[in-house]
Order: structure tokens, then sequence, then C-alpha cells
């Protein structure tokens, strides 16, 4: 559901302990200072957490989106959309949780990689992640990952073993789809890490 600028004034509200689902919120917003900072003190003023946030220029360079994951009820969620929709140089605020649409992060995983078996062992992870290796050294690499969440997470699950000595994760970033169909290979990325979980 889209919420435009305008939006009609509203009550307080209760936030629900229970039935908290994951919400990924999608808002455009001027790209100037301190848009940010209002953003993120809308959600912390209502007891909200913010799991991941990311922010980036739109095809406008005066526009930016800033892509939030939270959890919350449909109601509380709803009532926070509005109320971040009325704020100024916000132009619009999407929740894309229940529509078609893709989300993707990235991280890079500084990983203990010696050379011989363990090395090939790591190796073998990358190539059915389909992840790529950006930096090398005698006792390390460093692993370029991308996907949904639970993938980028059973990648690092698996990897931990091994000895992750640092990850840096980008948060989730979201956009709609462009036809219906879910996915053109319905369960590639689980059935990906599931064979690689197997495999160990």
């Amino acid at each position: 559901m889209i919420y435009w600028k305008g939006a009609h004034a509203f009550s307080s509200f209760i936030l629900h302990p229970f039935n908290d689902m994951r919400h990924t919120l999608s808002i455009v917003v001027a790209d100037q200072p301190g848009e940010l900072s209002r953003i993120v003190g809308l959600f912390s003023a209502r007891g909200f957490n913010i799991e991941t946030l990311s922010v980036g220029q739109t095809t406008d360079p005066a526009w930016s989106r800033v892509t939030i994951v939270t959890r919350g009820d449909d109601r509380t969620i709803e009532q926070i959309v509005k109320q971040c929709s009325r704020l100024a140089r916000v132009r619009v605020v999407l929740d894309v949780t229940m529509q078609p649409h893709i989300e993707r992060e990235m991280a890079l995983i500084d990983v203990e990689a010696t050379p011989g078996a363990a090395r090939q062992e790591l190796l073998n992870l990358v190539a059915v992640f389909r992840a790529k290796v950006v930096d090398i050294s005698p006792t390390g690499m460093i692993i370029e990952a991308s996907g949904n969440k639970e993938k980028v997470e059973a990648f690092i699950d698996l990897l931990r073993p091994m000895g992750v000595r640092d990850v840096t994760r980008t948060g989730c970033i979201a956009i709609g789809r462009l036809s219906t169909v879910e996915n053109s290979r319905p369960g590639a990325e689980e059935n990906e890490f599931a064979q690689a979980a197997n495999s160990t």
C-alpha cells in the first residue's frame, strides 16, 4: 500500500508485542542534510527497532531511496508508514512486504584461508553460493556474497567453522517486480544453500 504526502492526520497508537512480522519499507526522501535523521527519529520515538537501513540515490539526484527493515504488527506498521509519509520532503512511502518484490543484500566476509584443503573447501562454498573472492592473502580471503537475507546468513553460518574474522553487510534493498511471477526458478537460492549445507 502506498501513502502519498498529505495523508489525513490520525491519533496516537499503541505498539503491540505480538504478531511482529518483518516489514520492508521503501521511502523516497529529498537528498538533503538531516532528512535521514528525521526518519530514524520517527521510528525510535515510537519504540521501533530498525534491523537494517540502506540509503542511495534514485534516478533523480534530488531524491534518495531509504530502505528500512523493521518488525511490528500490520496495524502499527500501517500507522507509522502514514506518519512517515506526512514528514516534509518525503515524497512516497511504500510497504513492499506484501507485494511482489525483490530483496537483496551484500556482505563482505573476511575468512581465514590457509593454503591447502581448507582453502579449497572455502572456494567450493564460494562456487556453490555464486559468491566471489575480492581479496586474498597467504592467510585469508575476503569474499563478496549477495542474495536475500536467508541466503547471506546461511553462507556466513557455513563459513564460521572456518574462521570468520569480520563481516560487513549492506542491509536490505528492495524493488518491485516487473512481472507477477514470484521467481523464474522457484526456490533457487534456497536450493543453493541447502545443497551446500548437505555437502558439509
